[in-house]
């Protein structure tokens, strides 16, 4: 370590400046300039360069990514969207397939049995009479 003698005629020992004190001292003197409101001067500008770079290129990437996410977002609500109606869908061919099959069979089992029965394809017709009450039928 180097000795310093002060006005005093007192050595002090010189401490060596590392990394750590270069960046300290670097952020108070941006910090005295931040007070006295030479924050804005081009040499500040010139100082700190490659800081701004970093931080904008930080500040776009964050951007970047929030806008990337949020597109993928939408992306698998439409895609849920789609999945539940599919399978709505699908649930709906089921049962009419369910439906079909068991149609299909009972027709079968008729003719098979010979019961001359057939399967009716509209729903049967209600006749009203005004002489007749449907209660009186008894």
């Amino acid at each position: 370590m180097a000795k310093k003698i002060t006005k005093k005629g007192t050595e002090e020992k010189k401490k060596k400046k590392g990394f750590g004190s270069a960046v300290t001292s670097q952020v108070k003197r941006n910090t005295d300039d931040l007070r006295e409101g030479r924050a804005v001067s081009l040499e500040f500008f010139k100082r700190n360069a490659w800081m701004i770079i970093a931080i904008i290129t930080a500040l776009i990437g964050v951007m970047g990514l929030r806008y990337r996410t949020k597109t993928r977002m939408s992306e698998i609500k439409q895609l849920n969207r789609e999945l539940q109606r599919a399978e709505s869908e699908k649930l709906h061919e089921k049962a009419w397939y369910m439906t079909l099959i068991r149609e299909t069979e009972l027709t079968r089992l008729m003719n098979e049995k010979r019961l001359g029965l057939k399967y009716q394809e509209e729903p049967p017709v209600e006749i009203e009479c005004e002489g007749l009450n449907p209660s009186s039928h008894k």
